[in-house]
C-alpha cells in the first residue's frame, strides 16, 4: 500500500540528510546480496486490491472512502488510496503451492464482501475495473484527493517537476481523447489487481526478464480498461493513463530523452536487481522523504536486516509495470518479489485469480523452458509487444520466438497455458485449482472475450440505444451485478438500456449530456455557407466562434428563415455574412450546471438552444432535442412500471 509516513522534501539540508540514507541503502543492499543474506529456499505469492466506490443508485463515484473507513475500524487490511472514491485491500501472502489459489480467492470474496456491507450503510457499492466508465473529468479535481499527508506530499512534489502548463491526456481508440487536467490526480482513474511473486536472488534476472516478456500477452488476456470519460479508447487504457497523468514532461524544440516516472523499463536486466534502483535513482530525482532513524550500513554490520526505508520510498515514486520489492520474511530474512502491476482490477475474482494463476504458472513454467529469454526475443519485440497489448488487447498481434507473428488467443492456447500448467504442476498447485483458472483463461481465449471487448460491445450496443450517460450507468450497473455474481467474464450476457430502472438524470450535469461534436461557423462566413451546413448535418443552431474557439455569437434556424425570406422581398443579391444576422449575446451554461438549470433558462427565456462555454471558450452545446431524448426515456421507463 506504499509508505505512509513521508514528507515534501522542502529543505536542503533534509533533502541532502534522505540522499545520503538512500545512498547508505543501496550500499546495505548490496552487501546483503553479495554476503548470500536473503531467503531462497521458499516461493511466495501476494497480492493487493484495488477498488472504486460507486453510488448504489446513479452508479457514479462516490467520494466517501473516509466515512466508509471510520465503519471498518477493525478491519486492518483495509486502506485508503489516492482519491475518496478508492479503497485498497491487502491479501495475506502464502506459500506458492497446495490450494494456495483458491484461498487467495475465497480471501478476497470475503473481504470484498465485508466491504460491501458496510458500503450498503452509506447508500454505496464497490466495483472492480481497471478504469470506472462513470468516471469524470472533475471527479478528479484536487478536491477529491483523500486527505492524508502522503497523497498531498506526492502531489506538490510531482506538481514541482512539471516542465509545462499542465498534464495532458492524448489517447486515440474507436474515439480520441484530447484534454488538459491541472493535477495528477489523474492517477485516481486507474485500479489494478498487483500480483506479488517471491524469487531469489540468483533467479532474479531470470525472472524479471521473464516477467517482462509475459507482460503484453498477460495484459492481452486480462484488459478491462476501455473506456475513458465516456470515450472508447485502448483495451488497456490504464497504461497510457497512468503514464501521462504522472507525465511532468514537454515538447521542445530540441531531441533531449527524459524518461517517464511511470515506464516499462528501458532494457533487459543483466546482472542483478541492483541495476533497476540504480537506474532509478540516477534517473529520477527524490520526490518524497521520510524520518529514517535506522541506519542501514551500521545494521548490516551488526548482523541486523535493515528495513531499507529511504530506498523503499523512492521505489514508491517510479511506477514500473513490474515492479522490484524488497521485504523482510516472518523467518525475519529479507527477501525480493517480483509486483506484477499490469494486471487491472477485475472483471470480477475468479477472472482476477485466473489472471494471476496464469502469470505465476507462465513465469515458473517458462523459467524451465527458457534460462535466457534474452536469447529468444530481442527487447525492441518485447517493449513493442507490450504497447500493442495496451492498444489493441486481445486483438494484437504480436512477435515472438524465432520471429513468429502471433495472435494473443493462438500463443495463449498453444504456447501459454500448457508452459503455465507446467509452472503450476511444478510448484505442486492443486490440480483442481490448475483445471478451474487455467480452464477460465482457455475459454476466454477461445471464446474471444475479456473484460474490455465486453464493454466495448456493450457500450457500442448501448449508445445506439440511449443518451451516453445513461449508457454508462446501465454498463456500469451490469458489471456490478456480475462482479457480485462472480461469474466469469466470458459468460457475462450485454446488459440492456431497460436492465437500469432506476436511472434518474435529474441530477445529471451539463458536461454529461452536452453535445461535444461540434460544427461551428465564423463571423465573416456566407450565410449561403451556413445554410448548406445546417441542412447537410440536419442541425437547427449554429455556433460562432472565433479563431481562438471563443463564442461570438449564435445562428439559429429561426434567422435563416428570417433572412432567406426578407431577402427573397427585396430580391436582394447582397452577399451577407453570418455577422449580419447571429445573436450576438446568446444565453449560455457552464458545463458544472445541472440538467435542470439548463431547461430552467431555456423555458424561462423561451429558446431551444443553449452553448455550453467554460470562461469564453464554446466546449458544447445542448438542445431541445437532447431533453426530449431523456424525457423520451422517462416516459418509456413509467409506461414498463406501469404495465
Amino acid at each position: 500500500m506504499g509508505e505512509q509516513k513521508v514528507s515534501l522534501v522542502k529543505d536542503e539540508m533534509a533533502m541532502q540528510q534522505f540522499v545520503k540514507k538512500l545512498l547508505r541503502d543501496v550500499q546495505a543492499l548490496e552487501y546483503m546480496l553479495e554476503n548470500d543474506w536473503f531467503e531462497s529456499d521458499i516461493a511466495r505469492i501476494g497480492a493487493e486490491q484495488e477498488m472504486c466506490i460507486v453510488n448504489a443508485k446513479t452508479f457514479k463515484p462516490a467520494t466517501i472512502a473516509m466515512e466508509a473507513l471510520e465503519t471498518m475500524k477493525d478491519y486492518e487490511w483495509v486502506e485508503t488510496e489516492l482519491a475518496k472514491f478508492n479503497l485498497e485491500t491487502n491479501l495475506t501472502p502464502r506459500i506458492f503451492e497446495g490450494n494456495c489459489l483458491s484461498l487467495l480467492e475465497e480471501e478476497n470474496n470475503d473481504k470484498l464482501n465485508k466491504i460491501r456491507e458496510k458500503l450498503a450503510l452509506l447508500n454505496s457499492k464497490l466495483i472492480l475495473t481497471g478504469i470506472l466508465p462513470t468516471l469524470r473529468k472533475y471527479d478528479l479535481e484536487m478536491e477529491n484527493l483523500t486527505p492524508k499527508k502522503r497523497y498531498y506530499a506526492l502531489m506538490e512534489a510531482i506538481n514541482s517537476q512539471l516542465i509545462g502548463s499542465a498534464y495532458e491526456l492524448r489517447l486515440s481508440g474507436i474515439d480520441e481523447l484530447l484534454v488538459k487536467h491541472d493535477s495528477p490526480l489523474l492517477e485516481a482513474c486507474n485500479t489494478s489487481f498487483q500480483v506479488h511473486l517471491q524469487v531469489s536472488p540468483a533467479e532474479f534476472v531470470c525472472m524479471y526478464n521473464i516477467a517482462q516478456a509475459l507482460a503484453a500477452p498477460v495484459m492481452a488476456i486480462a484488459a478491462n480498461s476501455p473506456i475513458v470519460f465516456g470515450k472508447r479508447l485502448w483495451h488497456e487504457s490504464r497504461i497510457a493513463l497512468f503514464q501521462q497523468a504522472l507525465d511532468i514532461r514537454t515538447t521542445h524544440d530540441h531531441m533531449r530523452e527524459r524518461s517517464p516516472r511511470v515506464s516499462f523499463g528501458t532494457g533487459w536486466l543483466d546482472q542483478s536487481i541492483m541495476e533497476i534502483y540504480k537506474e532509478d535513482i540516477a534517473r529520477f530525482r527524490v520526490l518524497l522523504s521520510a524520518d529514517v532513524d535506522e541506519d542501514s550500513i551500521k545494521m548490516v554490520e551488526q548482523g541486523k536486516v535493515p528495513k531499507l526505508r529511504a530506498l523503499q520510498v523512492h521505489n514508491s515514486t517510479v511506477y514500473r509495470w513490474n515492479r522490484p520489492c524488497y521485504g523482510i520474511s516472518e523467518s525475519g530474512k529479507p527477501h525480493l518479489r517480483i509486483e506484477n502491476r499490469v494486471l487491472p482490477s477485475g472483471p470480477t475474482v475468479v477472472d482476477e485469480v485466473a489472471n494471476a494463476a496464469f502469470w505465476l504458472g507462465a513465469m515458473m513454467g517458462m523459467k524451465k523452458h527458457c534460462k535466457d529469454i534474452r536469447k529468444q526475443l530481442s527487447w525492441e519485440d518485447v517493449r513493442d509487444n507490450f504497447s500493442k497489448a495496451a492498444k489493441f488487447g486481445i486483438d494484437s498481434t504480436f512477435n515472438w520466438f524465432k520471429d513468429k507473428k502471433a495472435s494473443p488467443t493462438d500463443l495463449i492456447l498453444q504456447e501459454l497455458l500448457p508452459i503455465a500448467r507446467e509452472g503450476l504442476e511444478s510448484q505442486k498447485v492443486s490440480p483442481k485449482d490448475i483445471d478451474h483458472y487455467l480452464g477460465v483463461i482457455e475459454e476466454r481465449a477461445k471464446k474471444h472475450m475479456n473484460g474490455a471487448r465486453w464493454q466495448l460491445r456493450a457500450f457500442t450496443k448501448l449508445t445506439k440505444e440511449v443518451t451516453r450517460d445513461e449508457a454508462l450507468s446501465v454498463l456500469t450497473a451490469a458489471i456490478v451485478e456480475n462482479q457480485e455474481k462472480n461469474q466469469p467474464v466470458h459468460k457475462w450476457k450485454l446488459p440492456e438500456a431497460s436492465d437500469l430502472v432506476d436511472y434518474k438524470p435529474a441530477r445529471l450535469l451539463v458536461d454529461e449530456f452536452m453535445e461535444t461534436d461540434l460544427f461551428t461557423v465564423q463571423q465573416d462566413d456566407l450565410i449561403e455557407l451556413v445554410a448548406e451546413l445546417m441542412d447537410w448535418r440536419k442541425v437547427r443552431y449554429m455556433p460562432v466562434e472565433d479563431s481562438k474557439g471563443r463564442l461570438v455569437g449564435l445562428v439559429t434556424s429561426r434567422l435563416m428563415l428570417r433572412y432567406y425570406a426578407q431577402r427573397s422581398k427585396l430580391n436582394s443579391k447582397k452577399a451577407t455574412c453570418v455577422k449580419d444576422i447571429m445573436v450576438k449575446k446568446p444565453f449560455t451554461i457552464g458545463p458544472k450546471a445541472t440538467i435542470v438549470q439548463a431547461m430552467s433558462v431555456m423555458r424561462e427565456n423561451r429558446i431551444g438552444c443553449l452553448p455550453v462555454v467554460q470562461g469564453e471558450e464554446l466546449i458544447g452545446i445542448i438542445t431541445e432535442m437532447d431533453f426530449l431524448r431523456i424525457s423520451g426515456r422517462l416516459i418509456e421507463r413509467l409506461e414498463k412500471e406501469e404495465g
